[in-house]
């Protein structure tokens, strides 16, 4: 698959077959998260990949609810997760990533984002959507989801945080594109106001 088809036709799926996915597919996946760019190179990101149906089944019970009509109702991503026979946990090393005071490199410039955690590992789950779309796989990008009990779940050690929950699988239909702003909404020319 060409590269810009595989950016403009990746769609997020929420529903799965329960066919099986391979290791090799999954390793792939997992490469193109690891080439993916990061502050200084400093590859901040860890990935757990989950087969195991318990186990997924307690993450899928750490996603918030949601309110539909006035009431709060399951996540409908708790069945995505428990439908797929693979889910991606992505984590992040912490205040590893981004410019700090006393950094050699700082030279007594802090950015004003903080730690760059979320930028590096979202950089690595884009190659891994991309990737996931190219091998006829879909995925969804999760983040509303109660962290520190997925950590829990997973033994995650101190100095590390959950970002994101990435469940993998046969897409069980065809995503739909939404609509997209133009060009002329979202970009200027050398100033804001051009």
């Amino acid at each position: 698959m060409e590269l810009f088809e595989a950016i403009n036709n990746r769609r997020s799926i929420r529903h799965y077959t329960t066919d099986p996915v391979d290791d090799d597919k999954v390793n792939k996946i997992l490469e193109a998260g690891r080439w993916a760019p990061s502050w200084a190179n400093t590859q901040c990101w860890r990935f757990v990949v989950i087969r195991d149906p318990d186990i997924k089944a307690r993450i899928g019970q750490s996603l918030m609810r949601i309110k539909r009509d006035d009431k709060l109702v399951d996540n409908p991503g708790t069945k995505a997760i428990n439908d797929v026979p693979v889910l991606i946990v992505v984590c992040a090393e912490m205040n590893k990533s981004g410019c700090k005071p006393g950094d050699a490199t700082s030279k007594d410039f802090v950015t004003d984002k903080g730690d760059w955690f979320m930028f590096d590992a979202a950089l690595a789950v884009q190659n891994m959507v991309l990737a996931a779309h190219g091998l006829g796989l879909g995925t969804v990008i999760m983040g509303a989801f109660d962290a520190p009990m997925v950590e829990e779940i997973l033994g995650i050690p101190e100095g590390y945080r959950v970002v994101i929950l990435l469940p993998l699988g046969v897409p069980a239909r065809e995503g739909k594109a939404p609509p997209r702003k133009s060009l002329d909404e979202i970009a200027a020319r050398d100033r804001w106001d051009s």
